[in-house]
């Protein structure tokens, strides 16, 4: 056996290998995890508990008749499940996570270590005013950050996500269209778009009209003209779109847009390609959603924590929900009923019972303080220098829809580059698991046939941007050499094997049961 430097087999000899059996099922580390319900005992607990003395109970017929039939475990026995577990996870702490349309960046700690001191961490919602000023103040700082990146008027905080954000955004459109006492049913949504803004649109009662993209994957402004009419009350477009290109004719079509007495809302989701560089306010948009949890690195995935904060133009800001933060003479007061509005304010309600995730508004605000301005705009330049750095180094292999352009933050392929190989989509992001990579966006965006959706973010190094090109290069020239099984079998070396996907999205298996006996099985 060939060895190399550090006296591990070499590449071409591991690969051929074949797997080596355990009694265990583990392989080295990588421990086979059982379920809780399969490793505890459930006669038992992991605490010393007394028995409790008599007792008469309270719950009538709520009582429980039957055991609670938990699993019961030592300390370091769930201690062990879940470690090994959180060592199953992928993360952009283990890995480059490649998600377009979806910044998955770098959380710097020291903005964890923010959200967790003394008098944010413990704050509490029901709080009287008096004791949570310095809260207001974080609120007001951040807002005032948000309106400077934007060119905006007005922020509202408490949207707790981008699909919430939308939410707002067209909720504040929707109040300024009937208060002008007009009748305007359709949105105007282009066909990149993601798509929980035709979601957002429908839910509010609109109807919803595509704009189809050009040739290049943009969208043409005549294609707009043609479908405004008084009957739009808005397009909701994305910029930098969901193909990872800046709609350089964005000024026009808001033009266009207001000239007809419509309104222009922004997806902000890919705001991280343009901070620092362009100002949206400027753009003519009126309403634009941030993704905290995105742009500025708090966490993001895992189904939250989350924040989507929305800025408005002038034409909007009137409609800020409840409740907001006004700037006054003696410092930011938070506005939180219709009795302290000012003249002029007419929000169209309130979105949440309280603000928001104050967790979110300190590691967001302790992101932009500790880059400042210049580092917030070298940030999106490194991210579209990463993305176009990807699309150079892979070119000549992968297949580019749109032409061989600069992009933005992110770059999209397709899957033509496969044609004849017999390897699909799917199968190539099966086979980048086994290569210890979490695959990049696929199928998205839907205006592109097997799409392939590269986001690096601007925190990887060139090293790590150059070992996942060199991947991706070896995995394409595979697929076209015939090595078909490598992908047709992929993953081989992930905790589990291949799903039939379909299968398990139509018939979830929910909860847990014990296996039936031998002879039931078998029967």
């Amino acid at each position: 056996m060939t060895m190399n430097s550090v006296g591990r087999p070499t590449a071409p000899e591991t690969a051929a290998a074949a797997p080596i059996g355990t009694f265990t099922g583990n392989r080295g580390l990588a421990v086979e995890e059982p379920l809780l319900f399969e490793i505890g005992r459930h006669d038992v607990t992991g605490v010393d508990l007394d028995e409790p003395g008599r007792f008469a109970p309270r719950l009538g017929a709520h009582m429980r008749r039957a055991p609670i039939d938990l699993p019961g475990l030592s300390e370091p026995e769930a201690v062990r499940h879940y470690v090994r577990l959180s060592q199953k996870n992928y993360a952009i702490d283990s890995g480059l996570y490649p998600l377009g349309s979806c910044t998955m960046k770098h959380n710097p700690r020291l903005n964890e270590k923010m959200a967790r001191l003394p008098g944010i961490a413990d704050i509490h919602p029901l709080q009287p005013l008096s004791t949570v000023s310095g809260a207001v103040e974080l609120m007001a700082e951040l807002g005032r950050w948000l309106l400077e990146m934007t060119g905006m008027r007005a922020v509202a905080l408490s949207p707790k996500a981008g699909a919430h954000g939308e939410l707002c955004g067209m909720m504040a459109i929707k109040a300024a269209v009937e208060a002008r006492g007009e009748a305007r049913p359709i949105v105007l949504v282009p066909e990149s778009a993601h798509g929980t803004n035709p979601a957002t649109a429908a839910l509010l009662g609109f109807r919803v009209v595509p704009v189809p993209a050009r040739a290049d994957g943009t969208v043409d402004p005549e294609a707009v003209r043609k479908l405004l009419s008084p009957q739009v009350a808005a397009i909701m477009l994305t910029n930098p779109n969901t193909c990872g290109l800046f709609e350089r004719d964005v000024v026009e079509i808001a033009r266009a847009v207001h000239e007809a007495g419509a309104y222009f809302y922004c997806d902000g989701a890919n705001f991280n390609a343009i901070v620092g560089k362009a100002k949206v306010g400027e753009l003519g948009v009126d309403a634009m959603h941030i993704n905290l949890h995105k742009t500025f690195s708090t966490p993001h995935g895992g189904g939250g924590p989350g924040a989507g904060p929305v800025v408005l133009s002038h034409r909007l800001a009137a409609f800020a929900p409840l409740p907001f933060v006004r700037m006054e003479a003696e410092g930011p007061r938070l506005v939180e009923s219709e009795a302290e509005l000012a003249e002029g304010e007419t929000p169209f309600g309130r979105m949440v019972a309280f603000h928001g995730q104050m967790g979110m508004y300190v590691r967001a605000l302790a992101y932009m303080l500790s880059h400042g301005a210049d580092g917030l705009k070298q940030a999106s330049e490194d991210a579209v220098l990463n993305a176009n750095y990807v699309r150079a180094g892979l070119r000549d292999l992968f297949s580019q829809p749109f032409g061989d352009r600069p992009c933005m933050h992110e770059v999209l392929f397709d899957d033509s580059f496969l044609d004849g190989t017999g390897v699909t989509t799917l199968d190539f992001a099966k086979a980048m698991i086994d290569e210890g990579y979490h695959p990049m966006t696929m199928y998205f965006p839907l205006v592109v046939h097997g799409a392939m959706l590269i986001e690096p973010t601007e925190s990887e190094s060139k090293a790590s941007l150059d070992l996942f090109v060199a991947t991706l290069r070896d995995l394409a020239m595979r697929a076209r050499a015939g090595e078909t099984d490598r992908f047709k079998a992929a993953p081989r070396y992930a905790p589990r094997r291949r799903l039939d996907e379909t299968r398990a999205a139509r018939t979830p298996k929910l909860k847990w049961e014990p296996p039936a006996p031998f002879e039931q099985a078998a029967e």
